[in-house]
């Protein structure tokens, strides 16, 4: 079998940088699940107010918009090793925010700890693509999708697990505790990683790489389709996602955290195990078929339009948003390796940039609106009415992108 999984399995053996990398996320995406578990399970316990609920989600994105902008400057200036080290530290010292609001019971603290998670991702993100750019062969690629969804579904997967264990047993300044440690290690591991990474043996040229010149109408339609599938999988599973804890409000009144904190769990799950089993041969085809895509993203819609079932069965729900993420991130795998393999090396960095301005700005757009119809009709009315029209819009892209290549190509 030639799946993500086994791809990626054979590049960490032949590198020891990428297994180096590897651990430093998966420690830092444990501390960050923590976070999230903490934030939501506080809000939920204090009561907050669905838009509250809702704005933790969309603090969780906008910042990225300018944190990307800043990332793709200073991958002109500095490897790509040392901004990731630099986001580590101030992640560590962002842990401020929610220590303050839970001693002094602010809510306001606690979303600021998100704002600044999502900056931090900004900045990391260009520099993660290109770190796997240079570092790798072209063979190679799929790995890096693998490390980008193991990097995506651990932050909540490990930290969101180990959370629902803990969070009635162990304080949530405990928890804020292990979640330092997390980013510490996290550093040192990226400092190893920074002194036996060769990118291809070679010494890096920082003024380089993001310097070549990115212009819309100049790109091909496989490459606009490769940037503009993340925003469209992003105004897709933005409401559903956003809405959840107020979901699991509506569902369970009177014990939200008892059914919120376990689907945040199978939501990661999901994410983790679905791009995992793609052939990595194929993850080009895949990305070109959209029947394949829209499927994905159907099943995704419908996996949140069944979770009323959790109502009468927990389990219930906890499989329609496993199924329901397995689904959206093999569109999610499919679009970040788009990302990677149509783009040279000079154009990556600021290709991944877009593609992370797009995803954030479709997603502010569909939660905002996500957030008004559920203040004013509830949560279950907004859901349904933003993930049918924005899977119609979906739709809509594919199409078009589909259509136009046929006409260059015929």
């Amino acid at each position: 079998m030639n799946t993500l999984l086994f791809a990626l399995i054979r590049a960490l053996r032949r590198h020891c940088w990428l297994r180096l990398l590897g651990y430093a996320y998966i420690l830092s995406s444990l501390g960050n699940g923590l976070t999230q578990i903490i934030i939501f399970g506080q809000l939920l316990h204090w009561q907050a107010s669905p838009a509250t609920l809702i704005s933790v989600y969309m603090l969780s994105m906008l910042p990225g918009f300018i944190g990307s902008l800043w990332g793709e400057s200073l991958c002109t200036r500095f490897s790509p090793l040392k901004i990731l080290i630099f986001t580590e530290l101030l992640g560590l010292s962002a842990l401020v925010f929610p220590l303050y609001g839970l001693l002094h019971h602010n809510i306001p603290a606690l979303l600021a700890v998100q704002g600044t998670e999502a900056l931090l991702s900004g900045i990391s993100y260009p520099a993660l693509t290109l770190l796997f750019k240079r570092g790798l062969r072209h063979d190679e690629l799929p790995a890096a999708t693998a490390m980008e969804t193991l990097i995506f579904a651990s932050q909540v997967l490990l930290g969101t697990g180990l959370g629902v264990l803990l969070f009635d047993l162990v304080s949530p300044v405990s928890l804020l505790a292990i979640d330092a440690l997390s980013f510490a290690a996290s550093a040192a591991l990226l400092v190893g990683a920074a002194a036996v990474f060769r990118e291809r043996e070679r010494e890096p040229q920082p003024a380089a790489p993001v310097t070549g010149e990115l212009r819309w109408r100049a790109l091909s339609v496989l490459q606009k389709r490769s940037i503009l599938l993340l925003p469209a999988l992003a105004a897709v599973g933005s409401p559903a996602m956003a809405l959840l804890p107020a979901l699991a409000q509506e569902i369970h009144p009177d014990d939200a955290p008892a059914l919120a904190l376990p689907l945040l769990f199978a939501r990661s799950l999901g994410q983790l195990c679905g791009p995992l089993l793609l052939d990595a041969g194929k993850l080009q085809r895949y990305s070109a078929n959209n029947r394949l895509l829209l499927l994905c993203l159907s099943v995704f819609t419908g996996g949140y339009f069944l979770l009323p079932l959790s109502a009468q069965s927990a389990f219930a729900g906890l499989v329609m948003i496993f199924i329901a993420h397995i689904a959206s991130n093999i569109v999610f795998a499919t679009g970040t390796f788009g990302v990677l393999k149509n783009f040279p090396e000079k154009q990556v960095a600021k290709a991944g940039a877009l593609a992370w301005r797009g995803q954030i700005l479709s997603a502010a757009v569909s939660t905002g609106l996500t957030s008004v119809i559920a203040q004013n009709g509830g949560a279950f009315t907004a859901l349904y009415s933003m993930s049918l029209f924005t899977l119609g819009s979906a739709a809509v892209l594919l199409w078009l992108t589909r259509a136009q290549r046929i006409r260059e190509t015929g």
